[in-house]
Order: structure tokens, then C-alpha cells, then sequence
């Protein structure tokens, strides 16, 4: 593509983009609710003010927060630098804005937003903050390109021929290897990337996946470049990427200065600003005392209007000596500068940069190259023979809003664009990451990364556990955690009002985590939670919040960039037709699962997900290396709408393990409760399975292997493999129960199979409270335990008889059997007066028919719970209290009444004749 072809197509679909979000701005203010607004992530409804000072070189900051009852701000997608309108809470429109700012800090519970022109707010009132469309972005931007088209003597004249395919990328003759590196600990790929950005003439990239330590590598380049006497214009898309920067560089002793409004800097870098060393400078008494001058002209002219011609003059010769001298200063800073820092944006002609000549920087280096649009990346490209590319194109890609303009090429980066055009000839990539446990990262490595990245010593095999104050447990020893809700009735939400996803389902399993992770010892300020919808991110914060106040729950595009300790993913999609939405965006993954350190855990319908190929090689690698368990784990009185809803094309790979032998039937309350629910709550769901022929053949395999096991009696064991999803592990368990085969599970840590930790954890604390009961009063726990016991019924009678059993002495037993109690040593009859438990279908006299007494007290409090949660009354009393009176009862009232009445009327009566005599 030629330079004019580039320009041509970038400048059309630019004004696509920039007609898109015109529009986006034009309807939310007149057409779309505010509440919908507000789901968008564009817009903060009915905020009250916090705080506000005077600050940043005279403009006025105002802190916004929720109303005091709600605990967070909804999700949204501000960030430091986005220009925000501010209106009264009556609503968004042009007229009744009050004025504009920049937001300078947000957090979970407030926004920060300068304001220059002195506004002043009630802090009574509650007002509204709506994300305004920059225009001036699009104007640098289109200047740029122009510039561009018509570029013919300038610095970057090489530069543009390499960047478009004109030329070949070359190198410099000096040997670079023999630099003494400032930096010591550098690895050996960072140490290869430093010397190939600092031998390559025109172009090097380098590739820094996540971890990997770019940021360290960037810095490293800029003071080789500068102790090598170059000028470094220093640039990224976003202005929290670049203080990043300055603050590391500041660190070094370099000399920076940093552009751009100080409102959108970091407080800590706040002295590096323009505006800060210019107040700093030796021109600064002389500007002042300039100012001084002029204020005092201002005021005679209102005083003496006599004078005003003269003083006129005056004015405008201060003014124009003002202009003088600052240009003066300001070209003097930049130019004593090593190192200039700047948005891409920020780094335009029309600004500071004015004051310095075009050819006055030799090197451009440009941060998280990926995540800006190409065309932003021209604006200081145009500036200096050669550029310093970095960032991971397999992450996130800008931020695009008309999907027109981003499927025709907007949303290709300058960075990917030279990959593609040049291969490995003009990039690094560094292979060693310094933050993910190396379960985590060999996933995104294989799946993203060509299997090149390794971990460090130092990280490999770092867990949750290693942490100061963190107990070992089964959370905190695993790095890998797969929540499967499939087949648990946990779907996404279908509102077709909500313009966004949700799944509360997930909110309780992700809750219920979150709460086993911090009772192991986890600060909540290690852990987040990332969900890739905004609705989904409101339903987590206002669950979690409050309880957890420093926790992080952000969408996966705000916390780009981001790491921690432990990290909690809900996917969020469960539906029938399988479809994953914009989940299917790979790199949009790969950003979210490595953001953690020592532990991820998904949550997610993996019936759903495995649908889309990448999806699916996640939870591949989540069951072979990690931990899987299934959502029934965590809920065990959820409605399993759709417990046996039919499976996939493709078939997940599942950490699972059954064994089923014998020939005597286990109980299992659980199932039957399970399986009860199923029958009342009328799933549905099997009506219209995904993969019918696919799903009935298994069920046919795995019937057949168990019927042929039961029918050779010369084995005692069958063993599954551990490929069984969860979907297959059920009807093991279902097909077992039915042909009367014994059925457990086994293995511990990461090899336990069939895994029911919910179940197993109430066990293992049962035993340790009866073990304790034994202890101190072993009489009353054998005498209790006794009377848990009930007799042999009917089908125990039947299983324990021989071939040889005589057929009357076995009748005489079941009629025996059926007489009388089933509780252990009650020999009442039930022939006439009994009563048969729902659950364990047996006969109980009146003494013992209740299900707490005779040992079926679990299954009819879950029982009780589904009901309850399903008709919302499970007897008089259990639902909302009736106040309504007994009709009897109030008939009996008025007739009271009516007689009372009638006596009181014949006494008035009777006074008034007497009275009358």
C-alpha cells in the first residue's frame, strides 16, 4: 500500500469512526434513557459531590461519589484524560449542561474532574456526568495524515519509506553489544531487544507479552539512547502508560518533562510537567512580574478611560513580550530536556512542541504501540529518523466504536501492520515473564505465543499459599480453578431491555469464591474480579462491594495493563444455542487470564463456551492441569434446570475419575433431591438439546458398558477414564443407580475425581464434630446415633436374602417388615395408624413420622428450601404473613357490634323519656 493509498483510506474511515461516536453522543442526549446511558458504561447518574479544592495550577477539582446508600459506582468507562460534560440530574441534554472537565483519578467509589473555568457546584445537589466526544483528537490526527501525504524533505523521510515497504530496514555499523547495560538484572531476551533497538537505523519492535518486563526493556533503550546523545521524544496512546513512564525514568536522574494538561497527570509526577518546571525556571520572575504589569494596565484602563488608547498599546506590548518570553522558556526546557514525554496526540505541532525545531529529536519511542490507532502514531512519527515500537499486539486493540470502520482496517496497529509486512526481521519479543505462575502462563504461551515464553524461577511455582498469613488449602494450592455451571440452571439473562449481559448464578458461585479465598487468609486487595460485560460487573459490585471494599471488579478492557495476586473470572454466558458474544475476541481472553499472578479461577458454562474453538483450548488446558468442580459444589439447593441437557459437538476433556462396582445400591440423598426438583421445576430444557444423535449415542456407550460389567460376573471393577466431561460423569452415576452397581469417586488434590467439595467439606466437618462429641460424652453420642437408626425395609429384606431364601419365609419378613415402625426398636403397628415418609418411602408411626427424627431431617429442610424458593409459601406462616380476619370470626364481631349498639340506643332512649317526666 502506497502512502497515498494509506492516507486516503485511514482519513475516510477516520471520519467513519468520528461520525460514529457523533452519532453515539447525538442519540444519547436526546433519544436513549438514562438509564440506558448508564449501562453503556458512558454515563454516572444522580452523583453527589464529595469534596472540592483548588488545585492544579488554579483549576478546581471535584470529587463525585454514589448516594450514600449505594455502596459503588456502576461500571462505566471513564478513565484519566476523557473530557466529561456536567449537567444537573435532571438529565444529558445540550441545555442543561453546566459546564466541562477532565477526569483526573477514578476509583470503584468516585471520579475526580477538573474544571478550568472555575466552576463552583451545590454540594446539596446531585448531578450527572456524561462522556463527551473529543473532537481535537481528529483534528491532530487528519493534520497528521495530511502532513504525511505531502511529506518530501523532513527527519522521518527513511522512516516512512520503511514503514510502508519502499525500503529495507537497516542497521547501524557500530557494534551496540558492547554498551555497559544500566540495568544489570536484565534477562537474556531483554538483553537482546536493548541491543537490537539500539543497532537498527530506522525501525525495531519489541514484542513484550505479558510479564515480561517491557516496560523495564523501554526504559533501558531511553537511557541507552540518551547516554548515547540522543534526543528521545517518548510517546504512548494513553496518558497513564506515559507518567508510567516518567516516573520510571525520574527514577534514573534523567532530565524529563512532561506534556500535556496537568489535570491528566499523576500526582506523583506532577513536578516533571511543563506546567511545573516552566513555574520553576529562572524566566519565571520575569513572566511574572509581566503579568503583574498587565493586570495593573487592566485596571488603570477601567479608572482613567481618558487613557485608554495609550494604555491599549501598552497591553498589547506586554502581551506580546509575554509570548516572547514564555515561548523563549519553554523552548530552553524542552531543549535541555533528555527526554520529552507525551500522548501520541499530545505530541502535535500546535502545542509545545511549536518551540522547537521539526528535526530536533533523533529517536521516537512509542509505548503500547498496539492499543493506539495507527494514525495517532503519526503525529510524532513525523518528528525523528527513527522509531522504537512496543507493546503485544495480541492483546486488546483500540478502542473502536463503528464496527464498519474496525472490520475495514481501523483497528490494525502501526506495530501488527510491520509484523505482518517484515516477520521476525524487525522484532524482538522477550520469552521471559517475571508475574504468572507457569500453569497460568503456559496456556496464553501455546496459545498465543508460539510456546515461547518460560517462566522465572522466581514465579514458577508461586502460589496463593506462599503469601504472608495465607493458610495451604484447597483454594490456595491450586493456580488453576475451572467453575463448571453446565447443566446447573444458571443461565445468562435474556431481558431483551438490558443492553448488556448478566448471569446472577455466577455472581453467587464468584461470591461464595471470593469468601473461601479471603477466609484462607487472601487480602482482598489481592484479589479481582473480572467479568467481560458491564451488567455483569454491577451485579458483582453490588454484591461484593460492600463486604469486600478493596476488591477490584472491573470489565476486561479496564483492566488491561492491571496484575494481582488471585483473579476471578466470570464468562458470564450460558445459553442453549451456544453463542459467546464478543468473547469470541481471543485477545480480549488472553488479557483477562493473565492478569494473575498465583491463582485464576473461570466461571463459566463450559457447554457454552467449548463452542468456539479458543474457548475451548482453555478449558482443555483448565482440566488437565488444574482443578474442576461444578457449580452444584458451591449451590447445592440450585434447581438443575439443566442438569441433563444434552452435551456438545465436541467433547471437553474433564479432570474425572468413576469407579462403579458391586451389586448393592448405594444411597444418595443429594441425587434424589436433585432429581425430585428436576421432576417439580419441569425442565425444559431437554426439549431442545444441542447435539441430540451425538448425546444419545454416548448415553448408549456408556449403558452398554455398564450392563455388560453387571452381566460378567468374573469383574469386580470398572474404571473410566479421566476424559469424562461433566455431562458424562452424570449419566455414569444415573445409569449406575438404575442397574443397582455401587458408584464412588476417588483421588485427592489435583488428581480427585468426580470431585464434590461442598459435600465433602460438610462431611469432613460432621466427622470432626462427632469425633469431638465422642470425646466428651461418648454414652449420649452412641444413645443419640441409636436412635438415628432405622430397620431394614422391604428392599434391604430382599437384597440380603440368598437363591436359597425360602420364598414364605421372605414373604413372612416383608409382611413383618410393613407392620410395624421402621424406627430402630419401635415395635408400634402401622397396619392402621401410620404414616409413610416422602422421602425414604417407608412406614412410621405417629411417634416417629417426622422426618427430623427418624433421620431424613436433610432432605426435607432441602426439600422445604425449593419449595419456599419456587411457590414462595410452604405453609401457613412460612410466606408473608396473612392479616386478613377469620371470616367467622368477623361475621361474630358485627353481631356483637349490632348488639351493642341496639343496648347503647335503648339506653339514650329510656334517659331521654325520664328526663321529659
Amino acid at each position: 500500500m502506497t502512502v497515498e493509498e494509506f492516507v486516503y483510506k485511514t482519513l475516510e474511515l477516520l471520519q467513519e469512526e468520528r461520525e460514529a461516536e457523533i452519532q453515539e453522543t447525538r442519540l444519547y442526549q436526546e433519544n436513549v434513557s438514562l438509564k440506558e446511558l448508564q449501562s453503556k458504561g458512558v454515563c454516572l447518574l444522580k452523583l453527589q459531590v464529595k469534596s472540592q479544592s483548588t488545585g492544579l495550577y488554579g483549576r478546581t477539582v471535584v470529587v463525585f461519589e454514589p448516594r450514600k446508600h449505594v455502596a459503588a459506582l456502576p461500571s462505566n468507562g471513564f478513565s484519566p484524560g476523557d473530557i466529561l460534560g456536567l449537567y444537573d440530574s435532571g438529565g444529558c441534554s445540550a441545555a442543561s449542561q453546566l459546564g466541562s472537565g477532565i477526569v483526573t483519578r477514578v476509583s470503584q467509589s468516585a471520579v475526580s474532574v477538573a474544571f478550568d473555568d472555575g466552576l463552583t457546584v451545590d454540594s446539596d445537589s446531585l448531578y450527572n456526568l456524561l462522556k463527551l466526544a473529543n473532537d481535537v483528537t481528529y483534528k491532530r490526527m487528519k493534520n497528521a495524515l495530511n502532513l504525511l501525504n505531502g511529506y518530501s524533505h523532513g527527519p522521518a523521510g527513511a522512516l516512512i519509506n520503511v514503514l510502508f515497504g519502499d525500503s529495507q530496514p537497516s542497521s547501524m555499523r557500530t557494534k551496540c553489544d558492547e554498551i555497559k547495560l544500566l540495568n544489570p538484572n536484565l534477562d537474556e531476551s531483554q538483553r537482546e531487544a536493548v541491543s537490537f533497538a539500539l543497532s537498527q537505523k530506522e525501525l525495531a519492535i519489541i514484542h513484550g507479552p505479558p510479564g515480561t518486563g517491557k516496560t523495564t526493556t523501554v526504559v533501558e533503550v531511553i537511557l541507552q539512547l540518551v547516554k548515547l546523545g540522543n534526543k528521545v521524544l517518548c510517546c504512548a496512546a494513553s496518558n497513564v502508560a506515559v507518567d508510567n513512564l516518567v516516573e520510571r525514568l525520574a527514577q534514573c536522574k534523567s532530565r524529563v518533562v512532561r506534556l500535556g494538561h496537568p489535570a491528566r497527570l499523576l500526582e506523583s509526577i506532577q513536578k516533571h510537567s511543563l506546567d511545573a518546571v516552566l513555574a520553576h525556571s529562572s524566566s519565571s520572575s520575569i513572566i511574572t512580574d509581566i503579568r503583574h504589569d498587565m493586570d495593573q494596565a487592566l485596571m488603570a484602563m477601567k479608572k482613567n478611560k481618558g487613557e485608554r488608547s495609550d494604555l491599549k498599546r501598552e497591553m498589547g506590548e506586554l502581551r506580546k513580550e509575554l509570548r516572547t518570553r514564555e515561548a523563549a522558556a519553554i523552548s530552553e526546557i524542552l531543549k535541555t530536556a533528555d527526554v520529552v514525554l507525551a500522548t501520541n496526540t499530545g505530541a502535535c505541532g500546535e502545542g509545545p512542541l511549536k518551540h522547537v525545531a521539526l528535526d530536533h529529536f533523533d529517536v521516537v519511542v512509542i509505548d503500547e504501540c498496539a492499543q493506539a490507532l495507527e494514525g495517532s502514531c503519526w503525529i510524532p512519527l513525523l518528528r525523528a529518523p527513527k522509531c522504537v515500537l512496543a507493546g503485544d499486539y495480541k492483546q486488546l486493540p483500540p478502542t473502536i466504536k463503528s464496527q464498519s470502520a474496525a472490520s475495514k482496517g481501523l483497528a490494525l496497529s502501526l506495530m501488527e501492520r510491520q509484523v505482518q509486512l517484515y516477520g521476525p526481521a524487525v522484532f524482538r519479543m522477550l520469552t521471559v515473564q517475571y508475574r504468572m505462575n507457569r500453569d497460568i502462563m503456559d496456556w496464553a504461551s501455546t496459545q498465543m505465543y508460539e510456546s515461547r515464553l518460560r517462566a522465572h524461577a522466581s514465579v514458577q511455582d508461586h502460589l496463593l499459599r506462599d503469601l504472608a498469613g495465607v493458610t495451604s488449602g484447597e483454594e490456595t494450592d491450586t493456580p488453576l480453578l475451572l467453575i463448571d455451571t453446565a447443566g446447573c440452571g444458571l443461565n445468562e439473562t435474556e431481558d431483551p431491555d438490558e443492553l448488556s449481559k448478566g448471569n446472577p448464578g455466577e455472581v453467587d458461585v464468584v461470591e461464595l469464591h471470593i469468601k473461601a479465598l479471603t477466609e484462607a487468609g487472601v487480602q482482598d486487595k489481592d484479589i479481582a474480579v473480572i467479568a467481560p460485560y458491564n451488567l455483569q460487573v454491577d451485579l458483582l459490585r453490588q454484591r461484593l462491594s460492600a463486604r469486600h471494599p478493596h476488591l477490584e471488579i472491573k470489565s476486561v478492557d479496564g483492566f488491561q495493563g492491571r496484575e494481582k495476586e488471585a483473579v476471578v473470572l466470570s464468562l458470564v454466558r450460558s445459553n442453549r444455542k451456544g453463542e459467546v458474544g464478543f468473547l469470541s475476541e481471543n485477545r480480549r481472553l488472553n488479557v483477562a487470564v493473565t492478569r494473575a499472578r498465583r491463582h485464576i479461577a473461570v466461571v463459566c458454562d463450559t457447554q457454552t463456551v467449548q463452542t468456539h474453538p479458543f474457548l475451548k483450548s482453555l478449558v482443555d488446558h483448565m482440566t488437565r492441569r488444574g482443578q474442576v468442580r461444578t457449580a452444584f459444589e458451591y449451590l447445592p439447593d440450585i434447581v438443575p434446570q439443566n442438569y441433563t441437557r444434552e452435551s456438545k459437538d465436541a467433547k471437553p476433556k474433564a479432570s474425572a475419575k468413576s469407579t462403579s462396582a458391586g451389586e448393592k445400591a448405594r444411597e444418595r440423598p443429594q441425587r434424589e433431591r436433585a432429581e425430585r426438583r428436576k421432576t417439580e421445576a419441569g425442565s425444559e430444557s431437554d426439549s431442545k438439546p444441542l447435539t441430540k444423535n451425538q448425546d444419545e449415542s454416548r448415553s448408549v456407550d456408556i449403558r452398554k458398558q455398564l450392563e455388560a460389567f453387571k452381566e460378567d460376573a468374573t469383574q469386580t471393577l470398572l474404571q473410566f477414564p479421566p476424559s469424562l466431561n461433566s455431562h458424562d460423569r452424570m449419566l455414569v452415576h444415573k445409569f449406575s443407580e438404575e442397574l443397582g452397581l455401587q458408584h464412588e469417586s476417588r483421588g485427592e488434590g489435583k488428581d480427585r475425581y468426580l470431585k464434590s467439595l461442598h459435600l465433602e467439606r460438610m462431611k469432613r466437618e460432621q466427622q470432626k464434630r462427632e469425633e469431638n462429641a465422642k470425646q466428651k460424652k461418648q454414652p449420649q453420642s452412641k444413645k443419640t446415633k441409636a436412635k438415628k437408626q432405622t430397620k431394614a425395609g422391604v428392599s434391604e429384606i430382599a437384597a440380603s436374602s440368598s437363591a436359597d431364601t425360602d420364598l414364605d419365609s421372605l414373604l413372612s419378613a416383608v409382611a413383618k417388615a410393613e407392620s410395624v415402625c421402621s424406627f430402630i426398636r419401635c415395635k408400634a403397628s402401622v397396619l392402621t395408624l401410620g404414616q409413610l415418609c416422602g422421602f425414604c418411602r417407608r412406614q412410621f408411626c405417629l411417634s416417629h413420622h417426622i422426618p427430623e427424627v427418624h433421620g431424613c431431617g436433610d432432605m426435607a429442610k432441602s426439600h422445604a428450601r425449593m419449595r419456599i424458593s419456587k411457590e414462595g409459601v410452604l405453609f401457613a406462616g412460612s410466606g408473608k404473613k396473612d392479616n386478613s380476619m377469620d371470616p367467622n370470626k368477623k361475621a361474630y364481631l358485627h353481631r356483637k357490634l349490632d348488639s351493642k349498639l341496639k343496648d347503647l340506643a335503648t339506653q339514650r332512649k329510656t334517659k331521654s323519656k325520664e328526663k321529659e317526666g
